[in-house]
């Protein structure tokens, strides 16, 4: 797919554009997976342009807000005014680089949205937890052919990953969702953040069942009306 044109699909998602070599990334990525859907259940999705707008720009308008603004792939200080990242970002900006914010993606399916957190965020460590073995070998296809580096996939299940293991956990389309935030909200650091990709119904769901994160006002997410951007900071 065109980098272009998936540079104008991205930017309602994006308070700065990505610069050409992630745009290549995301070419590169679209077409493994329309490969890849042929001969397994990636995503229902067929079509290249809404593979962009729901996929990657769910998961870049997470990105921007989750991971620190100096981790960008693009130096933002030559960035002009206009386009400033917003202050709403998961840590404070300074005028030293941040440290890398270590992330797991649960249940990360084709790769949603880890890879494309990974490709905003190249220094950030990240592992995408995956159970089924036909897309872990599609995950570590995307790996391989993106030549990403700092980012794992653990083959098994997150109940038998460490507890405490990131900063930063996220969760977007997972199954038995009541049963799966237990297991993500362990996964993350005190003070850690977890990170719900979710539809408006689950909203008050998840805060009624992890009453003791501190949880931001969820955002929308654009062009959609009825998905959510929720996260909450684990206690101390």
């Amino acid at each position: 797919m065109d980098s272009a044109r998936i540079g104008e699909l991205l930017e309602p998602f994006l308070s700065a554009p990505l610069s050409p070599h992630q745009l290549q990334q995301i070419s590169i990525y679209i077409d493994l997976l329309l490969r890849w859907n042929s001969r397994i259940n990636l995503t229902a999705i067929r079509n290249p342009e809404e593979i962009v707008t729901r996929h990657f720009g769910e998961s870049f308008f997470a990105a921007r807000h989750l991971l620190p603004a100096q981790q960008h792939g693009e130096d933002l200080a030559v960035l002009a005014p206009s386009h400033a990242v917003s202050s709403d970002v998961f840590a404070p900006q300074t005028e030293t680089p941040a440290p890398p914010t270590k992330a797991i993606d649960l249940g990360s399916g084709a790769g949603f949205p880890g890879i494309p957190l990974k490709i905003w965020s190249p220094t950030s460590p990240i592992t995408l937890i995956e159970s089924n073995h036909k897309k872990v070998a599609f995950l570590r296809e995307v790996i391989r052919v993106l030549t990403l580096t700092a980012i794992d996939v653990f083959s098994g299940r997150a109940e038998d990953y460490p507890a405490a293991s990131a900063q930063l956990v996220t969760l977007r389309a997972v199954e038995r969702f009541n049963a799966v935030l237990p297991t993500a909200v362990r996964l993350v650091t005190p003070v850690g953040r977890l990170a719900l990709l979710i539809g408006q119904a689950q909203v008050a769901q998840a805060q009624a069942l992890l009453p003791s994160l501190d949880w931001r006002p969820s955002r929308s997410i654009p062009q959609s009306g009825s998905r959510f951007l929720l996260d909450g900071q684990v206690p101390g």
